[in-house]
């Protein structure tokens, strides 16, 4: 099955430049044909069980099977297809719609059996933060998913190379719960779920972008770096590309606290915050490679085409790659390009409602040659297991 980078590439191929009428392509969509989202449990025109089989990568209306409480996905033969249950978390505060194979002893699906610690729900608050919470890390877990990266759980199937993570909110009188990750755990201050709090942060530290998708997907790049960088020859590579990450870390951050940014980081990082050590490069750098192609898959999957989005843009060349004759670098080039073609005119739009800008970035030649140092190292580590090994 292919991946999502080379999914997205060939429909880029067939439809970002194609003859063939826009509209809706491959969206999720119910039994009753009515479109359908990534988080919905409930088809709300003709009232349809909803679930997303993280096997499948849909979203799919459902019938009930013969066991109580199990259910068969619409369209499926009765006799041969899987019986999927629901993950334990649908009834919880999570609202998790996640499906589970009926089989499996396993009562959480792929996204919550990653986590080892949840908020303590007798605060309402905690609930509606943890939902918002679940909601984003499924969202990056499916994308992980339909890279074929690998993602098993720290707490209960990996203890040793797996990923897992903590929700904490800090006490009132502290100390405050940091947002970080250590060997396979992510920790996250639950209250950068309420937007007033994240959004004075995101003031306070001049941030044009802080989202929860975008913590988990900056936290889980140290994960992967921790995964498939050290102890491999990209290892030697990447200092070659992003700097020696032995350099003392502890003292990079505290001159970017004293001295901030130096003036011309736009010229070599994708954000202020990637300039102030090869590790937080390596992590902005995947966590905007993330944003990058979810964003164009959504973009093709409702069949945006490129006539629709057109703006004169400078185009990139395969001169700007990390590997100008990598195997994959005509469909890198037709990605990023057109990625840029895109947000041009996102960004109109949001100003146009007197928003921030959708993609408050600039994309410069040294920040594609990371990006694409990334999906070279996607590429050869699909399924869990890298080509050096």
């Amino acid at each position: 099955m292919a991946n999502i980078f080379e999914a997205i590439t060939k429909r880029l191929v067939e439809a970002w430049r194609s003859d063939e009428p826009g509209g809706r392509r491959s969206a999720f969509a119910c039994r009753c044909e009515r479109p359908v989202f990534f988080h919905n449990s409930l088809c709300l025109g003709c009232k349809a069980q909803l679930g997303y089989a993280p096997e499948l990568l849909q979203v799919r209306s459902m019938e009930l099977a013969e066991a109580p409480g199990t259910w068969k996905l619409d369209g499926e033969d009765l006799e041969e297809s899987t019986t999927w249950k629901r993950c334990e978390n649908f009834e919880s505060p999570a609202g998790c719609n996640w499906l589970v194979r009926a089989d499996e002893a396993e009562p959480l699906c792929r996204s919550c059996r990653l986590n080892r610690t949840i908020p303590v729900l007798d605060d309402p608050d905690n609930g509606l933060w943890w939902r918002r919470i679940e909601n984003a890390k499924r969202r990056l877990v499916a994308q992980l998913l339909s890279l074929g990266l690998p993602v098993a759980s720290k707490v209960s199937e990996d203890p040793e190379h797996g990923l897992m993570f903590d929700f904490l909110r800090s006490p009132e009188k502290g100390p405050r719960v940091l947002t970080g990750h250590a060997g396979g755990l992510i920790t996250l201050n639950i209250e950068e779920a309420n937007d007033s709090v994240r959004e004075k942060t995101r003031h306070e530290l001049r941030e044009p972008y802080r989202t929860l998708l975008g913590h988990f997907r900056h936290e889980v790049g140290h994960y992967y770096w921790d995964r498939l960088v050290v102890g491999t020859p990209w290892l030697e590579k990447f200092r070659a590309l992003f700097g020696d990450e032995r350099q003392d870390y502890a003292a990079a951050l505290k001159k970017n606290y004293e001295q901030g940014p130096p003036p011309n980081w736009a010229d070599q990082y994708i954000s202020s915050y990637a300039s102030v050590h090869p590790w937080e490069d390596w992590a902005e750098t995947w966590a905007h490679y993330l944003h990058v192609v979810d964003s164009l898959d959504t973009a093709l999957r409702f069949g945006l085409k490129g006539e629709d989005v057109e703006q004169a843009v400078e185009p990139f060349t395969h001169q700007d790659l990390y590997d100008p004759d990598a195997p994959d670098a005509k469909r890198v080039i037709l990605l990023v390009n057109s990625w840029v073609q895109l947000t041009t005119v996102l960004n109109e739009l949001a100003r146009s409602m007197g928003q921030h800008d959708y993609y408050p970035f600039v994309m410069s030649r040294p920040v594609l040659k990371k990006m694409h140092f990334i999906q070279m190292l996607v590429k050869e580590t699909r399924g869990g297991t890298s080509l050096f090994e």
